[in-house]
């Protein structure tokens, strides 16, 4: 069918000419339609055929020009349709707390924009290292993007900005957020760059199986990791634990809270392995100090919104859990390397037919493997982010790709998407602007009078 051509690299365009001998320039105008002008003129006067002679000889000293990669349009169109999701849910989440972020077990619609995120991650890594010249200035240069992504985590993140209603800043380092949301992009990035650069095999690929054999050390990666997460998350033990939170507008001694735990395999918000190792490594003192469980039923009276705690309400609601913490985040370099392998679908399979056949094998597989886990006990749960909320969000984000791919790279349906597409280009700008309050933080900075008189408290923000 003529709608599943293969989209034709700009490689293949310039090989494909020359086979038919015709070469051209960057732009619309061809080298014959140029030498036709030029014996043209060569009629009327002597010297010009000299010219011609002297500027074809100029052409072949000429460097060739650089190829320009072709953009996947639709990769693009899913990173811009999450960044628009991240800012629905963000904004529209204390309005509408069914589609904000699920209190512990289930999943929301804000509970795919970070597998989502990260998915798109992958799949641009398999077409970024597509051809290597050299695997250690590639390894330096991810090196150096993760720098910059943890840095800017650390600066938007941290706590050094103190969001609306506080013209102050700065941050205690003995309180800094260690980790947050740009830190654990960074991470599944760096790990999932490395084990693109360095664990490819050699192998031809003509074939699902000789694809899972070339790329078997990084399925084997992906395999340990996960082992060592489910290893960790319930064959942990958990012991009783304390923390003490400051009592505002009081000088006196923090109210300490006792937790008890004793436990192994628990995967409820007390005693749990994967609060337990950041309150080990990180410190209570740097996680995130607005858990999501505080939204539960046994936490908030307004449940699922933040409220007032019950009368019976457990010691441990008001404790700090980080949602980006170090064990949880082994699962997020796992939804990278699917994405990785999405990827490679892309580069080694050039017909549309078959590159939707192979998604859908993988979404079908990871998504029912999702479900059944959830059935059996292993619940979706994104703060733990558990194998099977990995699988069937892993899953889910291979099937939007793959209805986004068919509707704007196959059928061409592309300026039904241009602003998504810009949004996809521009991404982290536009989630330090949204996400990290940028905008809100410099507004209110310009007052009259007094620092409540400004722009947001004008049209209502903050107020």
């Amino acid at each position: 069918m003529a709608m599943y051509e293969p989209i034709r690299g700009r490689d293949e365009e310039e090989e494909e000419k020359k086979k038919r001998g015709v070469e051209c320039f960057s732009g619309d105008v061809h080298v014959d339609d140029v030498e036709m002008a030029v014996h043209s003129r060569s009629s009327a006067s002597g010297t010009s055929k000299i010219e011609d002679e002297g500027s074809k000889q100029r052409r072949l000293h000429q460097p060739p020009p650089k190829p320009q990669s072709q953009r996947l349009v639709s990769l693009d169109v899913f990173r811009g349709l999450t960044v628009a999701l991240m800012i629905l849910v963000d904004n529209a989440g204390g309005v509408l707390p069914a589609i904000n972020h699920s209190p512990w077990n289930g999943v929301t619609l804000a509970d795919f924009v970070m597998p989502f995120f990260l998915f798109i991650v992958g799949v641009s890594l398999a077409l970024t290292y597509k051809k290597l010249s050299c695997s250690t200035v590639a390894t330096r240069k991810a090196i150096v993007r993760t720098l910059k992504l943890l840095i800017l985590g650390l600066f938007f993140q941290g706590g050094f900005l103190h969001g609306i209603n506080d013209l102050t800043y700065g941050v205690d380092i003995e309180q800094i957020r260690w980790l947050g949301i740009l830190q654990r992009i960074a991470i599944a990035y760096l790990l999932t760059a490395l084990c693109e650069i360095w664990l490819k095999g050699v192998d031809n690929v003509n074939s699902g199986s000789s694809l899972l054999r070339k790329y078997r050390f990084q399925w084997f990666f992906a395999l340990m990791l996960t082992t060592l997460y489910l290893f960790l998350l319930y064959g942990l033990y958990v012991p009783d634990w304390e923390y003490q939170i400051p009592i505002k507008a009081s000088s006196s001694a923090p109210k300490m809270f006792s937790v008890k735990c004793g436990v192994r395999g628990d995967t409820e918000p007390a005693c749990n392995a994967v609060g337990m190792i950041d309150r080990k490594i990180l410190g209570i003192n740097h996680l995130y100090r607005r858990p999501v469980y505080a939204r539960t039923e046994q936490c908030s009276i307004n449940s699922p919104d933040y409220g007032p705690l019950p009368s019976d309400a457990p010691s441990w609601c008001q404790a700090p859990f980080d949602p980006e913490g170090l064990l949880s985040s082994v699962m997020a370099i796992v939804t990278c390397l699917v994405g990785l392998h999405y990827g490679h679908i892309i580069v080694h399979f050039k017909d549309h037919k078959d590159r939707i056949f192979h998604w859908m094998i993988t979404t079908s597989c990871l998504i029912l493997l999702g479900l059944s886990l959830d059935l059996c006990g292993m619940h979706l749960n994104k703060v733990l982010y558990s194998f099977s909320y990995m699988c069937f969000t892993a899953g889910v984000a291979g099937i939007l790709f793959a209805a986004i791919y068919l509707m704007v790279d196959v059928c061409g349906y592309r300026r039904l998407t241009l602003v998504m597409e810009w949004m996809g280009m521009h991404a982290l700008m536009i989630y330090i602007i949204a996400a990290c309050n940028i905008v809100p933080v410099v507004l209110q900075g310009f007052y009259w009078g007094r620092p409540q008189n400004n722009i947001l408290r004008l049209i209502g923000i903050g107020s």
